[in-house]
């Protein structure tokens, strides 16, 4: 399945029935779908949509026409090329393919019980939570996506919003307090929403192995792009990847550091 994973990645521009990439496998059309969508966590219909996509997004990075993009990645027409990919891009393609420029996102940072922290919005709510060393590292790590976007520090308006999301947040993580309902700017794929969605519906201190969460998203091969997924995670705490633990029950990775897992483990099971 990882054979034909890759197959359709150095194929994504290019028309690829489901019956000719099970002509490729050697196996039935049905078989394939099943087990590819077992081990992979998505359809080869919607792995290759994926893969077209992350094409069509590498192309305006690179400074390519949204037309030469469109084409270029192999979307057939330009008709529903936006419709089918600014979800995808959290913005149009032409934004997109200026480094977010037109976007506003506006950020605060502040000292946490967990340590320094950053947290960004857009108009539509919450797209990074961030721990790090200083707020210039957080700030770039901010930019790094965007980089043409505007970012801004929180003035009068929005400081008072984004102080008061980030205490609460700083109460969860500290005393146990409930985790705060703020309004998230989501930006993954279908697979890694899906993931990140049934973390947010365990309850605080409840822990499930990664075998358990591909299994619980109805994709139980899928353990390998679970992991992956959580580690995509750009919003801590407030989509809680530190609730999936190895099989074993050791702590795995953790974005933020193994550290910080363990302390929010705790601190969520005292508070239970």
């Amino acid at each position: 399945m990882h054979r034909v994973a890759e197959h359709i990645a150095a194929h994504a521009d290019a028309p690829l029935p489901l019956a000719a990439l099970a002509r490729e496998a050697g196996m039935s059309a049905t078989h394939l779908q099943r087990t590819f969508t077992q081990v992979i966590g998505v359809s080869p219909k919607a792995y290759q949509s994926a893969q077209r996509l992350e094409r069509f997004k590498r192309r305006l990075r690179d400074g390519e026409a949204v037309l030469d993009a469109t084409f270029g990645a192999g979307y057939g027409s330009t008709s529903r090329v936006y419709e089918q990919v600014t979800g995808g891009l959290g913005m149009t393609p032409s934004a997109y393919r200026s480094g977010g420029a037109g976007e506003i996102i506006t950020y605060a940072v502040r000292e946490t019980g967990l340590g320094l922290l950053l947290m960004a919005a857009t108009a539509r709510g919450v797209c990074l939570v961030e721990f790090g060393e200083s707020e210039a590292a957080l700030v770039e790590r901010l930019g790094a996506e965007f980089p043409q976007a505007t970012l801004e520090p929180a003035g009068e308006a929005a400081r008072a919003p984004l102080d008061a999301w980030m205490a609460a947040l700083d109460a969860h993580m500290v005393e146990g307090a409930p985790r705060p309902e703020l309004p998230l700017d989501v930006r993954g794929t279908a697979f890694q929403v899906k993931v990140w969605r049934f973390l947010m519906h365990l309850k605080p201190g409840e822990v499930v192995s990664y075998t358990e969460l591909a299994a619980g998203i109805g994709h139980p091969r899928a353990v390998r792009a679970v992991g992956t997924a959580c580690g995509a995670n750009r919003i801590a705490v407030l989509i809680p990847c530190h609730r999936a633990l190895r099989g074993d029950g050791s702590l795995g990775g953790y974005r933020w550091g193994l550290d910080r897992k363990r302390v929010l483990l705790d601190r969520e099971r005292r508070a239970r």
